[in-house]
Formats: structure tokens, sequence, C-alpha cells
């Protein structure tokens, strides 16, 4: 042990130093004479508050109290130089137990090593390994800005309006070009709504912000109308347009991110076609006036021609109802189940409530619809005179459906089936509304017609291709 490359020291009990190598006393710069008999902290002296003190007296209390080796894998304790100076110094040390014949703790063996360069080294390689992060966090927030410009870009450049509000007061984080461009070119950045755009708070749209900020929904608006002040002058704008909010870390409402698009155009293209479409429908509805009136005039002159002209008033007042219920959705398709309906109670008032229709929501194009209406005129016509309509307990059934053809495309197929009324005949002469009939709904191949006359009433079958056009 006295031979020893590693340095060892005894303690008793009282922590007095009885025996050291000679490695010991190189590491710490002592003589035998100055150590031997002398407590480890008169030997040693250390603040009482200081953690080396705290640390060390620690250790050796607790290898008394347990009888177990305790270890301090670092330990700083500076030790007093030859010349009054303190030395800096790193100790990595075990302490064991040596006990007595009873088991107690009689000496303490310190193994002590001095790791003040290792410590150095590591204090280096740490240095070292901050400059690393800090070049890792150095590059990590170039790419981060970057992609913070990518992103701006963006936003800065989206077709949509778009601005960032944040807080209860609504005060503006970002607003890109078309926002700009959409309130006149004002810079609204760092102020609030009602700051930068007072004429919208009367308007009702600061009112929708707190709300949406209070209960945490987007409030979604279509074609909403907004004065907005550009200069001295005022633009009507129709805007389409979402308040979406935006939760903070703890889930609460922090802001509203506004994004929507300015669809003035679009409002004022839709309107000018409805004013042309009501137009064409007036018009329209004047011709078919003048036809019935030379109708009437023409048939007035004919005797026996009472008959004739009523149907072809009936005719006249189905097809303007088909037209109608076309002008109602700016010609550009027709409801199928509304269609028929319509048609229908054109022609027999109070006793529509006998017809009976189902089948999936269907939209037709418009020469198809027209079609379906006049078809459906005189299927009524006939069962009002000749089928089910003509006897109190009658009635019709009218379903529809979309079938799958082995060629892979779809067709519509509308069945007009009567109960309850006189054994169907078939005519001996077949009239203008027998050949409407018979033609279905186009006059191309797409279009099939099939009629049966049964004991139990009369039955038909229509069927079309569909195309794009003609259903959704």
């Amino acid at each position: 042990m006295t031979s020893s490359p590693n340095p060892y020291v005894l303690l008793d009990r009282d922590l007095a130093i009885v025996w050291t190598n000679e490695a010991y006393l190189r590491v710490t710069g002592r003589t035998h004479d100055a150590l031997i008999g002398r407590r480890m902290f008169d030997a040693f002296p250390a603040d009482p508050n200081s953690e080396s003190y705290r640390l060390l007296s620690g250790s050796l209390e607790r290898v008394l109290r347990t009888g177990k080796t305790d270890e301090l894998a670092l330990i700083r304790y500076d030790i007093e130089r030859q010349d009054g100076a303190m030395d800096v110094r790193y100790w990595s040390a075990t302490h064991t137990p040596l006990l007595d014949a009873d088991g107690r703790v009689e000496h303490i063996l310190q193994h002590t090593v001095d790791v003040t360069e290792l410590h150095g080294l590591r204090r280096m390689r740490d240095e070292m390994g901050i400059v690393e992060r800090a070049q890792r966090v150095q590059s990590q927030n170039l790419d981060l800005s970057e992609e913070s410009g990518r992103l701006r870009k963006m936003f800065e450049q989206t077709p949509g309006f778009l601005a960032l509000l944040t807080g209860p007061e609504h005060r503006f984080v970002l607003a890109n070009a078309a926002y700009r461009q959409l309130i006149g070119g004002r810079d609204v950045v760092g102020q609030t709504v009602a700051e930068a755009l007072p004429e919208v708070i009367e308007q009702g749209f600061v009112t929708l912000l707190d709300s949406v900020m209070a209960n945490g929904k987007p409030f979604v608006g279509k074609q909403l109308k907004v004065t907005l002040a550009h200069g001295d002058e005022e633009a009507e704008r129709y805007l389409d347009f979402i308040y979406q909010p935006i939760l903070d870390s703890d889930g609460r409402v922090g802001g509203v991110l506004v994004q929507g698009h300015d669809v003035t155009e679009q409002v004022e293209a839709e309107e000018g076609q409805r004013l042309l479409i009501n137009e064409l429908n007036h018009r329209v509805k004047n011709t078919l006036a003048i036809v019935q009136a030379l109708a009437t005039q023409s048939f007035r002159e004919l005797e026996g021609s009472e008959g004739a002209r009523r149907t072809l008033d009936a005719r006249l007042h189905a097809l303007a109802a088909a037209h109608g219920l076309l002008t109602s959705s700016n010609w550009e398709a027709a409801p199928l189940d509304e269609t028929i309906r319509s048609a229908a109670e054109a022609t027999a008032g109070a006793d529509v409530d006998r017809i009976y229709r189902q089948g999936p929501d269907l939209e037709l194009g418009p020469q198809t619809a027209v079609s379906l209406a006049m078809i459906v005129h005189e299927l009524t016509t006939n069962a009002i005179k000749y089928g089910a309509l003509c006897a109190p307990e009658g009635h019709v059934d009218i379903r529809w459906a979309v079938e799958e053809l082995d060629s892979g495309k779809r067709q519509l197929a509308i069945d007009w089936v009567e109960r309850g009324g006189p054994p169907a005949v078939e005519p001996d002469r077949r009239g203008f509304g027998t050949r409407l009939i018979k033609r279905g709904l186009s006059s191309d191949r797409r279009s099939g017609a099939e009629m049966r006359f049964t004991p139990q009433g009369f039955e038909y079958r229509v069927t079309m291709e569909l195309a794009a056009d003609d259903a959704q």
C-alpha cells in the first residue's frame, strides 16, 4: 500500500489522519509530519458552507453511519499551496470502511484520484459541444428563416385575401396583398380592426369576430355584402369568407384567421343573368299568350272545336309551368320530382293528391325537363278522361330510379302505373298526345318508351341514358 501508485489515506472514527502512502503525499504536496494526527478538515480546511465541505463530510458520515462504501464521482476540493494560495483541484474519491472485531467502523480508507486535468479536458469537450450545438442552432435558425421567408411569400401571393388577427381587440398581425387591395391599399398591421376599418363596425363584422373569439366556432359567410372605404369613395363588395379561430398552447382562442375571396364580379354576373332570364321568361309567356289568343280566335270559327281548344290551352299551360320551373333555376337544371309535381298539378288541380311520387333526388337538363313535363301532362290528361283518375278510388304511382346497364352506362327509368280505375284499353286512333308519349324524353336513341294496357290499369315506362348534362 505504501508503494502503490494510487493515493491512499487512512482516517480513524474522529476523521483524524493515521496513515498515508507516498502517492497521497505527492498529490497533496504534504509531508507525514504535516498530516499524521491531524483531522482531515484541519489538514485541508474548507468553508463549512461550501459545496466541497458538504460533499466530503457527507460521504464520510454516511460510511460511519451505514458501514458501507461511499463514492464521490467528482468533487472540487481546493488545496492550499506552500505560498498560501489556493490551487483549484478536482477529485474522485472512494471511502471504504474497515471494521473491528465487533463489526464497527474502526477506520476509513480513502482512495482519492486527482482528476483536475481530466475535468479540464471534459470542460473543453463540453465547451466544444456547446460551440457545435450553437452552430447547429444557427444552421437551424437559418433554415427556419428561409422557411419563414417562403411561407411569407406564399402568404403574400395567395390569390384569396388573408389576414391574421390576435387578441380580443382583433389586432392585425399579417395581411396579404389581396387583403390590402380589398381594403383600398391601407396599411393595417399593428392596428385593431376598429382602428383600421372603422366602417365595418356598424356593419356587424367586429361583432362577428367577438363571437368567434368567445365561442371558438368558425363563422362562414357566403356572398355577404360589405361597404369599404377607398379613399374618399365607398366600394360595395360581396365576399365569401371564413373567420377561423386559432387556439393557443392552452387551448384557448388567441386569434382569428380571416380567409376568403372577393366574389363581387360573380354576384353581379349572376344578377345580370337573372335579369336576362326573367326578361326571357316574360317574353316567352307573352308569346304563349299570343299563341293562345290566336288559337282561340281560330277555333272560334270552327264548329265543334271547343274540345280541341281546351286541349291546346292545357298543353300551353303545362308548357308554361315547365318553363317557369326552369326559370326559377336559371335554366341550368330542374329537380325531377318538382318537374313531375308541377306538370301534374297544372293538369289535375286538386286531384294531384292522388298522384304519388317516389324516387331519388335528381336534376334534369332543361330540354329533358320540358319533355318530361309535357309527357306527364298528357298522361295526367288521359288518366282524368279514361284512366284511374276518372274513378273516385283511382290513383297513380310514379316511381323512378337510376339503373346500371350492361354497357356500364346508367339510365333513368320512370314508371307510371294506374290503379283503381277502369281496365285500360288500347285506343283505335293515335293522336298527338299518344305520339308525344311514345317518343319518350328525347327524339334520339338514348330514350325509349313502352305502354301497356292491362285490366288493372294503364302502365307506362320511359327510359333515357344519362349524360352529364341530363342528371346529377
